[in-house]
């Protein structure tokens, strides 16, 4: 079984409007679609030479002319050297020679949205889409590694104090953590008044003592959140798993 199936593929929205970016990208984060945006199309070849079996949906009312964007298209279609799953167009551009181009003609496997006033609509489009390529793969939850984030911290209370640690991954279902001096934690106890650390934002959880591990001299344990946990806690955890993945990406664009 491949990388992508069982861990999904990447999902890139190249030169995406503000629209695509603040509210549907937002919400296909949210039901734990792994998405970048970028607005560049330069470095975009090699990227996807890096990430077999990505998506690849562009509005083509930005960045280049129409021809130039078809030429590109082609010669991206083209190029063996890139295994991608689909390109899609997902733009406000609603002139139907457009659309019959694309889909009958260049015949990109993602097809042609529009963006309409309705976004429910455009994105349960976009989500069909999805579907049917299995970009969420046997993947239930993304999850990222934080161990270069010093911001990504987790208090527990400990006989009356809190014990500090850093957490080395964290996804909606619990996160691993290490401390400076190990504080002998219990498996499947429950802990209450977890205070976890991400960036700026503060979260309230409770969790479960799933285990540990030991990572060189390090004792790591896993603590998974019960269900309990605050709805809005989840979206906050997700969009900081999406701004540290974007951050990463952004650097390997960059470094392009």
């Amino acid at each position: 079984m491949s990388e992508s199936e069982l861990l999904g593929k990447k999902i890139f929205f190249l030169y995406p409007s503000p629209v695509v970016q603040n509210q549907i990208s937002a919400e296909l984060i949210q039901q734990e679609f792994e998405v970048y945006t970028v607005k560049n199309y330069g470095s975009m070849r090699k990227i996807l030479k890096k990430y077999p079996k990505s998506i690849v949906f562009i509005d083509i009312a930005e960045g280049m002319s129409e021809r130039e964007w078809e030429a590109w298209i082609k010669g991206l279609m083209a190029d063996r050297e890139i295994n991608l799953e689909g390109i899609g167009i997902l733009t406000g551009n609603d002139d139907e020679n457009l659309v019959r181009k694309y889909v009958n003609i260049i015949r990109v496997k993602c097809g042609y949205t529009i963006i309409k006033s309705d976004l429910n609509a455009t994105i349960g489009k976009v989500l069909e889409v999805l579907k049917a390529v299995d970009a969420r793969g046997r993947r239930k939850y993304i999850r990222v590694t934080t161990e270069q984030d010093t911001s990504a911290t987790v208090n527990l209370p400990m006989h009356g104090l809190f014990v500090n640690g850093v957490i080395k991954d964290i996804s909606v279902v619990g996160f691993s953590c290490a401390f400076t001096s190990d504080p002998g934690l219990v498996k499947n106890a429950l802990i209450k008044d977890i205070q976890v650390k991400l960036q700026t934002s503060i979260l309230k959880v409770e969790g479960i003592i799933f285990g540990s591990r030991m990572d060189g001299a390090a004792k790591v344990y896993v603590i998974l959140f019960t269900q309990r946990i605050d709805p809005a806690v989840r979206v906050k955890i997700r969009k900081y798993i999406q701004s540290n993945l974007q951050a990463k990406m952004d650097a390997e664009l960059e470094a392009m």
